[in-house]
């Protein structure tokens, strides 16, 4: 792969269909303003399509917004039936470290959001999807665990940044197990997974807490929206961009930089785990797809191995974040 590579490298995409979840803001309204400008037809699958239509007017191509709530199943399989073939799925809408909260159907939030909802609606558009689906995960997956007697928070006492984990963890287990099913019944289709590294975006302002300003002071060493979207691109786009792997920022601790091969944790490839969640997830969303595992699943492997290159960079990565929080730390004790 290129090794700054930029949207100047986005193929031409003329004649391609997109759908990006969560396009009226941040990443997602970056990584649709590009993919517009080089040809696709994207649509903006938002949950306010009047914010949606305030995005796209700002944009040039072939863009069309469509209501979609992915904390939501009756929205999402409202949308599923509605949509005809499309090339590539961008499963980016998100929310992060909220007060504990329930969807409609009773997940805990950021499980719904961030992964439940995507879940089926990948599992929904299945059928109609002939090149790839790019799944946004997070460097928070690190922190993550999954908790299968209890992952919407029912008996535990609620925890925002575990749960944000918890919610990331999964996102990414479901791109490395769709690929290995993928693979395995000899489907073409690519399935991608991505993190942002420090993104400034507007997603810390619903925590509703003093955690907001943390936030916002620990992604100011990282960088803008339009490089955030980098690597969600690159997945979506650039022909070598490998099913079965997952990129990021390529500076030190994947915070910011150029889109490359990134680290994921063991817990993350975890075959029997991946296996499980799935199971899970099918049962809570009623949607069924790649069941029974097909066979040699298990053989097929995926990336996201850490170097001991990649694991310096995380020490590195640790400094700087411990740097800023110290730093906000010591502005609150002053006032």
């Amino acid at each position: 792969m290129t090794s700054r590579w930029t949207t100047s490298n986005i193929p031409d995409q003329t004649g391609k269909t997109i759908i990006v979840t969560g396009a009226n803001s941040g990443l997602g309204e970056a990584t649709t303003n590009a993919l517009a400008t080089h040809g696709a037809r994207v649509i903006l699958a938002c949950r306010d399509t009047d914010k949606g239509a305030a995005a796209a007017k700002k944009m040039n191509g072939d863009v069309t917004v469509r209501e979609l709530d992915v904390a939501d199943l009756d929205s999402v399989r409202s949308f599923a039936d509605q949509t005809g073939q499309v090339d590539v799925l961008i499963n980016n809408a998100g929310v992060m470290a909220t007060p504990e909260q329930r969807t409609s159907d009773g997940f805990e939030l950021q499980l719904g959001t961030n992964y439940l909802g995507h879940f089926a609606l990948t599992g929904l558009l299945l059928p109609h999807i002939t090149e790839r689906v790019v799944m946004v995960s997070s460097l928070a997956h690190i922190i993550g665990r999954i908790d299968y007697d209890d992952p919407n928070w029912r008996t535990r006492s609620y925890r925002r940044w575990p749960a944000y984990g918890q919610s990331k963890l999964a996102d990414l287990m479901f791109s490395y197990e769709l690929h290995r099913r993928l693979q395995a019944s000899g489907s073409t289709l690519r399935s991608i997974a991505v993190h942002p590294g420090l993104a400034r975006t507007a997603l810390h302002t619903h925590t509703d807490s003093v955690q907001s300003g943390l936030i916002a002071a620990l992604t100011s060493v990282g960088q803008n929206s339009a490089r955030g979207a980098l690597p969600s691109l690159f997945a979506a786009t650039a022909p070598d961009a490998a099913s079965g792997h997952y990129y990021g920022p390529s500076g030190p601790g994947e915070i910011r930089g150029y889109p490359r091969p990134a680290f994921s944790t063991p817990a993350s490839r975890n075959v029997q785990a991946a296996a499980a969640l799935w199971d899970l997830s099918e049962t809570l969303t009623d949607v069924h797809f790649l069941t029974p595992i097909p066979a040699g699943t298990e053989s097929v492997p995926v990336g996201g191995a850490a170097t001991g290159r990649e694991k310096a960079s995380w020490l590195t990565a640790g400094a700087v974040l411990g740097a800023a929080v110290l730093t906000v730390a010591l502005r609150r004790s002053r006032r």
